[in-house]
């Protein structure tokens, strides 16, 4: 956080009438996220120089030798990792090739899979269609949106202080208080208002109920099932621990639905 950054945020905390020990306390659990949204939803300042660098549903580009995943899951996103914007999150992702998201949506999945094609791979689109015991088969293709990524900032949901936080959350509107300077520093770190149906890769999750990135394990990806299909209301989450992120084992991801 820089001298600017500071007084900025102190200038807003003060706004919302929340102390400068807090605000620091605060902002050392904070995390930064990308949100994947459509273009009419990137903040008219960050325009000027967006690209596209991901795409739900359609059909997955795999390469010679790759099918679907076993559970024939439909493909819910596709992400360009090197059109996004480098050295903004605090995990580690590929800086090339395209990882790919296989799973459900509208109903707790038993089986997800995300695989990473590297660059440079020759790759043919897949049919969704299949044949199994003679029948054939169809999987379920989602509309194609083109999403385009915006830096943005998260909050750990279940932070800690000491007395001096406690005593400000305990005071009558404090969290009130805390609450509307979170969301302006969030809009503020987006550079407008933050979407509330989008994709997001990496910060704190923005669940519905429990957090599922507690002790080593953090956030990948957030899928808001309308970011996919606008009937489905569900909330996806994909969390793993840093190093298994890192090192792309990204068959021990974990996979959590809340509706």
């Amino acid at each position: 956080m820089t001298s600017t950054d500071e007084a900025l945020l102190l200038e807003t905390a003060a706004k919302h009438g929340v102390p400068g020990p807090v605000v620091r306390k605060l902002m050392a659990r904070a995390r930064p996220c990308l949100y994947l949204v459509p273009y009419e939803e990137v903040p008219e300042s960050r325009r000027e120089n967006v690209r596209p660098a991901a795409r739900t549903g359609g059909l997955p580009a795999l390469p010679d030798g790759v099918d679907w995943p076993d559970g024939r899951e439909p493909l819910v996103l596709s992400v360009d990792c090197a059109a996004l914007p480098h050295g903004v999150l605090d995990i580690e992702l590929p800086a090339d090739g395209h990882l790919l998201f296989f799973t459900e949506i509208e109903y707790p999945p038993e089986r997800s899979a995300v695989l990473h094609i590297p660059a440079g791979v020759r790759t043919t689109e897949h049919p969704a269609s299949y044949e199994l015991g003679g029948e054939v088969g169809e999987i379920r293709v989602y509309e194609p949106r083109t999403l385009y990524p915006v830096a943005g900032l998260t909050f750990d949901g279940e932070w800690e202080g000491g007395p001096q936080i406690s005593e400000f959350l305990d005071a009558d509107g404090g969290q009130d208080a805390l609450d509307g300077f979170e969301e302006a520093v969030g809009d503020l770190a987006f550079g407008g208002h933050r979407p509330g149906v989008c994709v997001q890769l990496g910060g704190f999750c923005d669940p519905w109920d429990m957090a599922p990135d507690t002790g080593e394990l953090v956030l990948f990806a957030q899928l808001a099932g309308q970011a996919i299909d606008y009937n489905v209301f569900t909330m996806n989450l994909i969390v793993g621990t840093r190093q298994d992120i890192a090192a792309r084992e990204y068959a021990g991801l974990q996979y959590e639905q809340q509706c």
